[in-house]
């Protein structure tokens, strides 16, 4: 699986509209057959940094992803909305998806 995890600080007077302005992009990418999954969060200590988790099946999957449509649309514009170079961690790592924590569990 490919993980991806991007962070990207928006510009003050665009950063309460990111997530309406990546739906279309967010909902596209999600729709893509190799997508396993793709999630916004909004950081609680920078209010115009939100972070992307995103995974791939594999390579493939993630070079389909690079060459869309959607991905080209976006890349296009996101530029006039970022402060700043998002950051990115981009593995390689096994499995499929989430795996379940061992040290927290809810109690009975």
């Amino acid at each position: 699986m490919i993980f991806i995890a991007v962070k990207f600080t928006i510009r003050p007077e665009r950063s309460a509209r990111w997530l309406e302005d990546v739906a279309e992009f967010t909902r596209a990418t999600r729709e893509e057959p190799g997508n396993l999954f793709y999630e916004w969060s909004k950081s609680v200590d920078n209010e115009h940094e939100y972070v992307l988790l995103e995974a791939f099946a594999d390579a493939e999957a993630g070079e389909v992803h690079v060459k869309s449509e959607h991905f080209r649309t976006a890349m296009a514009w996101m530029p006039d909305a970022v402060a700043e170079t998002p950051k990115i961690i981009n593995v390689e790592v096994p499995g499929s998806g989430w795996s379940a924590m061992a040290e927290v569990q809810p109690r009975q």
